[in-house]
Order: C-alpha cells, then structure tokens, then sequence
C-alpha cells in the first residue's frame, strides 16, 4: 500500500432474523478488517436485519461495543440500520458513521423509498429522511446513502458539486432480479459522473422465505486501497464541473 493510501473495506454478508448470528458474523469480520489494516469498513444495508422497534442507539451501542471487546479497535464503521421512525408503525433507514471512539459521527436517512415492488413497499414501514449528508473522515469527504438512492443521479450531484465528496458510501439490499441486472452498472454510473470513488457493501442471497438478495459474492470482506490524489488529478485532466455554461457548472454555482 502506497504511502498516500487508505484502506477501507466493504462488507458483504446474509443478514437473518437471528441478531446473534448477525453479531458473529460482523463481529468476525471486523476483526479480519483490523488485522488487514482497514481504516473504514462499510456494512450492509440493515446489517443487523429486522431489530425490534425501539431505540436503533441502544442496539448500535450494544453492536459497537461488542465489536470493542477486542484491542485496538482503529476502525471507522459505516452501517445501514433500521432506526426508530416517528410514529409506532415506521422506521427510518438509515446510514450511520461511527467513530473508533464508539461515538456516531453522521446519520444519513434515506431519502428515496423502493416502492411498487413485488416483494413489499417500503414506504408502507419506513419514513423517508429529507437532507443529504457529507462528512469529513479519515478516507476524505464522505457522502452517505443508501441502495435505492443508487438510481438517482440528481441526488449524488450535490454531493459531489456542493459538498465537495470524495467517497461515496452505499449500504445496499438490492433484490436478485434488480441487483443482477443493474447495480454494477448503477455503482460505476455514479462514480463515473462524479469523479468519486465508491464503495458499496451488499447483502446477498436469501435470509427469509420472502426475501433474497443479489448474490455475488459469498459472505466477506471486499478491500481496496484508495488514494485521494487520484481523485484531484481525475478532475483536473477531464474538469466536467466547469465546462462554461453547463447543469453542473450552474449547481456548482449556487
């Protein structure tokens, strides 16, 4: 790894209605992130799968200091959670950062609901969040989001142009028939037309009756070594944002 490289790593796993395997399984592959020299590590989309409804903290906490029972724990952790909602019969879906003090650093709250599915509407059990969120990390200026956000650009511009993201963060759950036809090519879109890298950790395969994931890879750790120079030299060679008069050039604007 190359002096000016940061490692981060994206998680891919299976999660189930049994917490305590879900817990192992993170808890053992934290441990391989650490070992190997990750500074951030992205889970899943509902990593911890269906939690009760109470207060999502209590079980982060509860989550992240298990992970803590081994030292040094130098890990920023990147998750997609399911948090208590505004009324008793909806939830948000969020994407929380947390610090390697335990502390949570940013909450992003999905903003664009998977709907007209044949599977479920989510809309009908989550609220929707309402305001992007970038934040300053060790791996550089993070945009958080997460899955069905993935199909729209309109979203990712901002992060990019108005909040000057280096790294885009996307905890997914794509289903099997969707996941297979379109999220690679959505993943390389997005960082394609904002000159970010992007780094999207998955569920795979089934974890209920009702319910399966695209799956690619079998339960792990994907790692890369990401350089932020790249990113400034990228955008200086092929400087997309101020080509005079264009969309982006405006929204850079404003």
């Amino acid at each position: 790894m190359a002096a000016s490289s940061i490692r981060v790593g994206a998680v891919q796993m299976t999660s189930t209605n049994d917490i305590e395997a879900n817990f192992n399984t993170c808890s053992r592959l934290v441990k391989e992130a650490s070992i190997a020299g990750v500074k951030l590590l992205c889970f899943p989309e509902a990593f911890s799968f269906e939690l009760p409804r109470c207060d999502f903290l209590f079980y982060f906490r509860f989550y992240y200091f298990r992970f803590a029972d081994f030292d040094p724990l130098t890990l920023i952790a990147s998750v997609g959670f399911k948090e208590k909602g505004p009324d008793d019969k909806h939830l948000y879906n969020s994407h929380v950062l947390v610090d390697d003090t335990g502390n949570i650093k940013s909450l992003y709250r999905k903003i664009h609901l998977l709907y007209r599915n044949m599977v479920y509407e989510e809309s009908n059990f989550t609220t929707p969040g309402h305001d992007i969120v970038v934040v300053d990390s060790p791996v550089g200026r993070l945009g958080l989001t997460v899955c069905y956000d993935l199909r729209f650009p309109k979203l990712y511009q901002p992060l990019w142009l108005q909040h000057d993201a280096q790294v885009l963060f996307v905890p997914v759950a794509f289903t099997r028939v969707t996941g297979e036809a379109h999220w690679e090519i959505l993943l390389r879109a997005r960082a394609i037309e904002t000159q970010c890298y992007v780094v999207a950790a998955a569920q795979a395969g089934k974890y209920n009756e009702k319910r399966e994931s695209y799956d690619r890879l079998s339960t792990g750790i994907a790692i890369v070594d990401i350089d932020l120079s790249n990113i400034a030299s990228v955008r200086t060679r092929m400087p997309i944002s101020e080509i005079k008069g264009s969309p982006c050039e405006k929204q850079r604007s404003n």
